[in-house]
C-alpha cells in the first residue's frame, strides 16, 4: 500500500507535467487558429497594417507599465475591459508572453502625441512618443477589442503608427444656459479623450448664469446663478416655464473635474465672458454696467445690450480679481475671454465710455473694445497665461498675443492667420452642434440651421486662401456645443454624438486618410463603444436621405441609405411608401407639383425617419442661377441651383435651402434659356427679427431679353408677415428671358430691436418664375 501511493505520488508530476504541455499547446494551436477580428478606428490612424496574428487577451494577460503616468492609463484601460470581460489585467513592472507592453519615450524629432502599437499572437507593444502618445495608444487598443463580451478576446494582428494632424482638437460645452452636474461633465471628458480630442472648452459665464465660485465674490453664484424662468419652446415661440432655475460649481468641484481631465490627457480650458454676454455678473454687481441697472439674469436666449462698463476702473480690478482666482484654478496655458456678441449701444451714450475713448484716443467704440480686450491681456499675460477669444477681437485692432477662434464662417480667421496670430477654426456651418441634424419633422427644437453628421465629416480646417506659411497659424479646429435648446445631459450627448465622432477624424486624421464611406462603415462598429458607454447617440445618419439634384431636364430626387441590406420604396402622390411601393432604382425626376416620400425597409420593416419633401413646379425650375455674390458660408445650400430647385425653405431654417447674407445684399440672374411669356414672379423671404433675420428694404424683380438691358416689372418694401413671406406678382405683357431678383439688406440691426447694432441678416429662397 505504501509503495502504491508514493507511486501515485511519483507519477503526479508526470501527470500535471504533461496536462500542463498539452494545455499549452492547445492554447498555441488555439492562438494559431485565431480568429480574424475586424481592424475598425475613429479617428482613422495616419497608417494600419494588418497582419496574420492574433492575441488571446485572458485573464493571465498582464499590463507591464512601469511609470505613475502608465499604470493609470493602465488602470483606464482596465476600467473599459472590465465592462467586457468582468475582470481586470494584473500591473506589472515587466513581462514579455502574454503582455501587452506601455513604454514611453521622448523622441524631438518624432510627432508629438504620437505612438506606435504592435500586435502579435504573444505580445502588444504600445510605444508612445510622449504621456499623450502612450495614453492614445491605448485608446486605439480599446477600439481594437471586440465590441462583444467575453471571458477572453480575440484582438486581430496589426502594425499602427499614428499621430495627429493638429496639436488643438477641441470640444466645447456651454453650462450658463443649461446647467449640467460634474458626474456629466467628467463623461463628456471621457468621451472627448476616447475619440483623441486633447482640449475641453468649459462655457463657465453668460446673460443667463454665472456657474463658477469666486471667493471674493459670493453674490456672483448667491445671486448670479439663478434666473428666474426659462424660454419654452424656440426663441421665436417667446414663451416662459416660469421655473426658477439654478447651478454652479464649488472651486472644490472644479477641482475635482480638473483631477479627473489630466488623467485623460485633457486640457481644460475656461472661458470668463467678457465685455458682454456679462449680465449675470451685472445682476450681482449692477455698478459694473454702464447704467447702474437694476438688472436681472437673462431668461432668454440671444443678446443683450447691458455689457460691462469699459470706462468704469472697477470693472477691470473685478475682473481681475475673478481672473487670479480662475488662472489659480486653471494649469493650462489659455483663459478664454469671450470677447462676441457686445453690442455698442450702452457704450455710445455712457458719458464714463465717452471720457476713456477721448482719454486714450479712440476712434470709436470697436476700438473701446479692442482697448479693454488688450487692457485685460496684458493682465492675463502677467500672469504667464495667453488669451483666447472670439474672432469679434479682431474687431478694432488685434490685441498682441491673442488666439482667435473662427465661429462666424472663417473669414476671421483667415484675416487672423495672416497676420500671424494662431487661430482655432470652429466655423458655424460645420461645427456647431446646436444646428438640427436632421430634416424630419420628429426632430427635437433646436436653434436653427442644418448640419448632418456628413457636412461636419466634410469640414476642411485649413481655409483655401491661405499660403503654406499663414496655414502654419492654423493650430486645430473645434466644434461648440450651445445649450440653449439642450435642458438635460441626455439631450446634449443627442447632439453632440455621432457628430463628435466625425470631428475627431477632422482634426486627428491625414486629410488623404478621409473617406465618408469608409468611416461609416467603421461608425457601425464605433456605435456598440458608444452603446457601453451608454451614450445617447442620434441614428440619423443611417436614415434614409435625399436630395435635389440639377439635371438637363431640371431637377431630380436622389435618395440613399446607409443601412446594410435596407431597401428604398418611394411615392409621388402623398402616399405612404410600404413595400409594394415603387422600389427605387434612379433618381426621380420631378416634372410637377408633388410630393416626394421615401423610406428605407429591412425584412418588410420600415427603419428611421422617412423622407418627405414637396416640390413646387414652375418654369425656372433646374434652370441657370448666376449670384452676384455667394451666400454667407454659415447659410449657404451649396450651389445656386438651390434657388430654383423647387423646394421652398421652412421658417425653422433648418433644411439648408435658404440663402442667408450677413449685412450684405442679394442679386441673382435666372437664364430661362429662352425668350418666353411671363405672368407669374415671386420669391420667399424670412422675417425672423428676434434671431436677427430681417427682411430686405427693398425687393426687386428686373427682365431682359438679352441679359445686358433690364426693365424693373415689380418692387416691394414691406415685409409684415411674421416667418415666411411668399412674394408673388402677377404681371401682364412682359415677355424675358432673364430675370434679375435684388434684395437690399437693412445692414446693422436698428435700436431697440434684439442684437442692435450688429449686423442683419437677410434670407433668401425660391425664386418662382411661370
Amino acid at each position: 500500500m505504501y509503495r502504491a501511493i508514493n507511486r501515485k505520488r511519483a507519477l503526479l508530476p508526470c501527470v500535471i507535467a504533461f496536462a500542463l504541455a498539452s494545455l499549452a499547446a492547445c492554447n498555441t494551436a488555439q492562438r494559431d487558429a485565431a480568429p480574424k477580428g475586424k481592424v475598425s478606428i475613429i479617428p482613422i490612424p495616419v497608417d494600419v497594417k494588418e497582419t496574420p496574428d492574433s492575441f488571446l487577451l485572458d485573464k493571465q494577460t498582464v499590463l507591464v507599465a512601469t511609470t505613475p503616468e502608465e499604470k493609470q492609463d493602465a488602470d483606464l484601460f482596465n476600467t473599459w475591459l472590465q465592462q467586457l470581460t468582468g475582470y481586470a489585467l494584473t500591473i506589472a513592472d515587466k513581462g514579455d508572453k502574454n503582455a501587452i507592453v506601455l513604454h514611453t519615450a521622448t523622441d524631438s524629432s518624432a510627432h508629438a502625441e504620437g505612438y506606435t502599437l504592435k500586435v502579435n499572437k504573444d505580445r502588444i507593444d504600445i510605444n508612445g512618443n510622449d504621456g499623450n502618445g502612450t495614453f492614445y495608444g491605448i485608446q486605439t487598443l480599446i477600439q481594437l477589442l471586440p465590441v462583444e463580451k467575453g471571458n477572453s478576446l480575440w484582438i486581430p494582428g496589426a502594425a499602427i503608427t499614428d499621430y495627429p494632424r493638429f496639436a488643438y482638437r477641441g470640444l466645447h460645452l456651454d453650462v450658463c444656459r443649461h446647467f449640467f452636474s460634474t458626474d456629466f461633465v467628467k463623461k463628456y471628458i471621457d468621451l472627448l479623450a476616447m475619440h483623441k480630442f486633447n482640449t475641453f472648452h468649459w462655457h463657465l459665464t453668460d446673460d443667463q448664469g454665472w456657474r463658477i465660485e469666486i471667493k471674493k465674490y459670493p453674490r456672483l453664484t448667491e445671486v448670479g446663478s439663478k434666473r428666474k424662468e426659462t424660454m419654452a419652446g424656440h426663441y421665436s415661440d417667446q414663451k416662459y416655464d416660469g421655473k426658477p432655475y439654478g447651478g454652479f460649481y464649488t472651486q472644490e468641484e472644479v477641482k475635482d473635474v480638473l483631477k479627473y481631465a489630466a488623467e485623460r490627457h485633457v486640457t481644460v480650458i475656461p472661458e470668463i465672458e467678457m465685455p458682454g454676454h456679462a449680465l449675470a455678473a451685472l445682476t450681482a454687481f449692477p455698478n459694473l454696467g454702464c447704467t447702474g441697472g437694476p438688472y436681472e439674469v437673462g431668461t432668454r436666449w440671444g443678446v443683450y445690450d447691458d455689457i460691462f462698463c469699459a470706462g468704469n476702473d472697477s470693472t477691470f480690478l473685478f475682473l481681475q480679481d475673478v481672473l487670479d482666482e480662475v488662472i489659480a484654478l486653471f494649469p493650462g496655458k489659455y483663459i478664454h475671454i469671450g470677447g462676441d456678441e457686445a453690442p455698442k449701444t450702452r457704450w455710445e451714450k455712457c458719458p464714463k465710455c465717452q471720457r476713456r475713448m477721448k482719454e486714450e484716443g479712440l476712434k470709436d467704440v470697436h476700438a473701446l473694445q479692442s482697448y479693454f480686450i488688450q487692457r485685460m491681456e496684458k493682465y492675463i499675460n502677467s500672469k504667464g497665461r495667453r488669451i483666447i477669444g472670439w474672432d469679434e477681437i479682431l474687431e478694432g485692432g488685434l490685441a498682441p498675443d491673442a488666439t482667435v477662434m473662427s465661429w462666424r464662417g472663417e473669414e476671421g480667421g483667415v484675416a487672423a492667420a495672416k497676420q500671424h496670430h494662431d487661430v482655432i477654426m470652429t466655423p458655424g456651418n460645420y461645427v456647431y452642434f446646436d444646428h438640427y441634424q436632421s430634416k424630419s419633422k420628429s426632430e427635437p427644437v433646436a436653434i436653427g440651421g442644418y448640419t448632418p453628421v456628413s457636412e461636419v465629416y466634410s469640414y476642411e480646417p485649413i481655409p483655401k486662401e491661405l499660403s503654406p506659411e499663414e496655414a502654419r497659424y492654423i493650430k486645430g479646429a473645434q466644434a461648440n456645443v450651445w445649450s440653449e435648446y439642450m435642458p438635460n445631459a441626455s439631450h446634449v450627448e443627442y447632439m453632440v454624438y455621432p457628430r463628435a465622432t466625425a470631428m475627431a477624424e477632422v482634426v486627428w486624421s491625414p486629410k488623404e486618410k478621409r473617406n465618408y464611406d469608409d468611416f461609416v462603415e467603421r461608425l457601425k462598429v464605433h456605435l456598440h463603444r458608444l452603446d457601453l458607454k451608454q451614450v445617447n447617440y442620434a441614428k440619423h445618419v443611417f436614415e434614409i436621405r435625399g436630395s435635389a439634384d440639377s439635371s438637363a431636364k431640371g431637377v431630380v430626387v436622389t435618395l440613399s441609405s446607409k443601412l446594410d441590406g435596407g431597401q428604398l420604396f418611394y411615392t409621388v402622390d402623398g402616399s405612404n411608401p410600404t413595400p409594394q411601393s415603387t422600389p427605387y432604382t434612379a433618381p426621380i425626376p420631378v416634372d410637377k407639383a408633388e410630393t416626394v416620400r421615401a423610406a428605407v425597409f429591412l425584412d418588410g420593416k420600415a427603419y428611421g425617419s422617412e423622407y418627405t419633401q414637396a416640390f413646387i413646379f414652375h418654369k425656372a425650375l433646374g434652370k441657370k442661377v448666376t449670384l452676384a455674390q455667394p451666400p454667407h458660408a454659415n447659410y449657404n445650400p451649396g450651389s445656386p441651383f438651390g434657388l430654383v430647385n423647387g423646394i421652398e425653405g421652412v421658417k425653422e431654417y433648418n433644411d439648408n435651402q435658404w440663402f442667408g447674407y450677413s449685412g450684405a445684399n442679394f442679386e441673382a440672374i435666372v437664364d430661362l434659356d429662352s425668350v418666353q411669356d411671363i405672368h407669374t414672379i415671386g420669391v420667399n423671404i424670412l422675417n425672423a427679427k428676434d434671431p436677427g433675420i430681417f427682411p430686405p428694404k427693398d425687393l426687386h424683380f428686373l427682365v431682359s431679353e438679352d441679359g445686358q438691358h433690364f426693365k424693373e416689372v415689380y418692387k416691394q418694401n414691406t415685409f409684415n408677415q411674421p416667418g415666411i413671406n411668399q412674394v408673388r406678382a402677377s404681371l401682364q405683357n412682359i415677355k424675358g428671358r432673364y430675370v434679375k431678383v435684388t434684395a437690399q439688406n437693412v445692414g446693422k440691426i436698428p435700436a431697440g430691436a434684439q442684437g442692435a447694432g450688429s449686423l442683419a441678416w437677410l434670407f433668401v429662397d425660391e425664386v418662382i418664375i411661370n
